[in-house]
């Protein structure tokens, strides 16, 4: 995992960054986590966590390596359970177990590092197949949804290989057109890009930014400050388990409130 990571990736179209719209654009809660606590044996990874994620809503959470960032991710579709503490999605508390949790877990779009897509199966197959057995979409109409979905992130030429025959990025897209098949209500990033070659990155970012100005709620672990900056409403920013300070992206990075924030951003970017 990178520690050290440039701020890079310039908006490649007019759209302006997303922190200059008006809060009020934002649509109601959708996400919320109300006093998570998490451990892991005597290790209090997650402590008293109180964020609320609004639809519409892109929000970066940054941080130091071991702050928490991606055990808060995982649990907001329950991959990681907790001790303490609520999360709700869309009015209804995550059950913790059983058909209703795969239920409402298919409303959480989740792409991970390593793309974990089915290496047997082709492009179009591992797009088509949640779809089809989780939501029971016929095949016909799982294909059409998902080869426009894989066009829509540049990889259509693609769909009859094998993930072995792609490059990480392209994978990675896949993974993102596989999460948008399901017709989430939002989608986690967990770190996406940080098991990419520095050339590929861009290329996925590209596409989570088209995401956010077309007004996908996301949740974005990730290193990379230059995506937070032009595409994140808010940034989260984590240290120890515990949120420490949240701001719009622009008030984020020019000044920070807290010391640990500070140094983190004194660290990490280059000018």
């Amino acid at each position: 995992m990178r520690e050290t990571v440039a701020v890079t990736s310039e908006r490649t179209s007019e759209q302006p960054p997303r922190a200059t719209r008006g809060r009020s654009e934002m649509g109601q809660p959708l996400v919320q986590l109300e006093n998570v606590n998490k451990w892991y044996g005597e290790l209090h990874v997650l402590k008293n966590v109180n964020l609320t994620v609004n639809r519409g809503e892109v929000v970066v959470v940054v941080g130091p390596s071991g702050s928490g960032k991606s055990t808060l991710c995982r649990t907001i579709n329950r991959l990681e359970s907790i001790q303490e503490g609520h999360i709700i999605l869309a009015d209804k508390e995550l059950p913790s177990e059983g058909r209703a949790l795969a239920r409402l877990r298919a409303q959480v779009g989740m792409v991970f590092q390593s793309f974990n897509l089915f290496a047997h199966k082709s492009i179009l197959d591992n797009v088509t197949i949640g779809p089809m057995k989780v939501n029971k979409v016929s095949k016909k109409e799982a294909e059409a949804k998902a080869l426009e979905l894989l066009k829509r992130v540049g990889v259509d030429s693609q769909a009859s290989k094998r993930p072995a025959q792609l490059s990480g990025g392209q994978q990675q897209r896949v993974a993102i057109a596989r999460a948008l098949a399901m017709n989430p209500d939002v989608i986690l990033f967990d770190e996406p890009t940080s098991a990419l070659d520095p050339e590929m990155v861009n290329e996925v970012l590209d596409v989570m930014t088209e995401l956010a100005h077309e007004g996908m709620t996301m949740i974005v672990v990730t290193h990379e400050m230059g995506f937070a900056r032009r595409a994140a409403d808010r940034v989260i920013f984590m240290d120890a388990g515990q949120i420490i300070e949240e701001a719009a992206p622009d008030e984020f990075f020019s000044n920070p409130k807290s010391e640990r924030a500070q140094d983190f951003l004194s660290k990490i970017l280059t000018h």
